[in-house]
């Protein structure tokens, strides 16, 4: 396999019907994130340190504490880069987080609050440094197209740098809360839509279709696919950019056992109790769905991604940088429902567990990296009369 030390690896499929092989959901109950110990972690009495814990076992991570400077920490990352710039929803108030109100039928596993936010602007960058400064792949012609949809736009910097690049389109960006700016480009706006319900756009709308970073939020994607297909226009395109949850290495540094494998298992078991994947590389779920929707010219390119500035290669390092920063940006958000509501932790236990998250990604010899996947592919034209 190659070092991720050289040029990003990127393996590209390019086919118009590619055969492939065929690749549940109610979430735990609210109240797990109490500050107490789990039930079953026996926290009430000593614990010989010899006596291992199963590490999916919160607990596990309280019984060998490590010094956590985070907050010191953050502000030495935000000195080396650039500073990053009223709700209609009562929304959930999870451990002083807020999370997208569970008075609609809609089910995200994120908070939607500023610390968030401010991560998923630096994940933005990131991305737009992993495809080289550009915003999509699809081979979209701007000049002959009107209509863009942004699915699950979140925060919005997609749909804004796409609306200031192409300012004579239209971009709709939707998403379940309404986080985005109120000052956008006058071709953007944002609408609230549950893209797991019906669509309310009309059939053959829009010229492309936009999603990113949707994983474990869509109970079915082939649905979500077959409602892309419905609202795109003959000849248009759909491009789907997504990650797994899945932490390793390349060289053994990232162990089963350690935190971030850890990580890898603990998502891979709430799955089971959430009903939404986190694994959508590993499950195949984009080009499947795409191509069963009905979609042709299917192309597939496969990323591996720094997620700290380990690489020797000037480019994969700043990825890796930034990768970290948003990480380390936001890292209890990114946990707190999935390891708490779902897994039921409690906030002891997850605060111990990233203690030693942190500790292992700011080791310098241990060289993470995650999979991102980007699947794009055309609506078939009309057929000739």
């Amino acid at each position: 396999m190659a070092s991720t030390d050289d040029a990003p690896p990127v393996t590209t499929t390019a086919t118009s019907a590619p055969s492939l092989p065929a690749a549940s959901p109610s979430p735990a109950p609210e109240g797990k994130l109490s500050g107490k110990s789990s039930p079953k972690s026996g926290a009430g009495s000593p614990r010989n340190l010899d006596d291992a814990l199963d590490p999916l076992n919160g607990e596990h991570w309280t019984q060998h504490p490590v010094e956590d400077d985070s907050d010191s920490v953050l502000d030495s990352i935000l000195s080396s880069t650039a500073s990053l710039s009223s709700s209609i929803f009562e929304y959930r108030n999870i451990n002083g987080r807020t999370f997208h109100s569970d008075k609609t039928n809609a089910e995200y596993w994120g908070p939607n609050d500023d610390k968030q936010l401010q991560s998923q602007d630096i994940i933005h960058h990131c991305l737009t440094l992993v495809l080289e400064g550009r915003l999509y792949l699809a081979p979209i012609d701007a000049g002959k197209i009107s209509k863009v949809l942004d699915v699950g736009t979140g925060g919005g910097l997609w749909a804004i740098d796409f609306a200031d690049l192409h300012p004579n389109l239209e971009v709709t960006g939707t998403d379940i809360s309404p986080v985005q700016p109120s000052w956008v480009p006058p071709n953007v706006r944002f609408e609230i839509e549950d893209a797991t319900l019906p669509w309310t756009f009309r059939e053959n709308s829009f010229d492309f279709v936009h999603m990113r970073y949707l994983f474990g939020s869509i109970p079915d994607w082939d649905a979500i696919f077959e409602q892309a297909y419905a609202a795109t226009k003959p000849g248009g395109w759909i491009e789907s950019f997504e990650a797994d949850a899945n932490l390793y290495s390349e060289d053994g540094t990232v162990t089963e056992d350690s935190p971030m494998g850890t990580w890898t298992k603990v998502f891979k078991e709430a799955k089971k109790k959430f009903g939404r994947t986190f694994f959508p590389i590993e499950e195949d779920v984009q080009r499947r769905g795409i191509e069963k929707a009905g979609f042709v010219n299917i192309t597939v390119k496969d990323i591996k991604v720094p997620m700290t500035g380990f690489p020797k290669d000037p480019k994969l390092k700043e990825i890796g940088q930034y990768s970290h920063l948003a990480i380390e940006q936001d890292l209890e958000g990114m946990v707190l429902y999935i390891f708490g509501e779902v897994m039921g932790w409690s906030v002891v236990e997850i605060h111990a567990f990233l203690a030693h998250f942190r500790k292992q990604m700011r080791n310098k010899n241990c060289h993470p990296l995650f999979p991102i996947r980007i699947v794009y592919a055309q609506k078939p034209e009309k057929k000739k009369d």
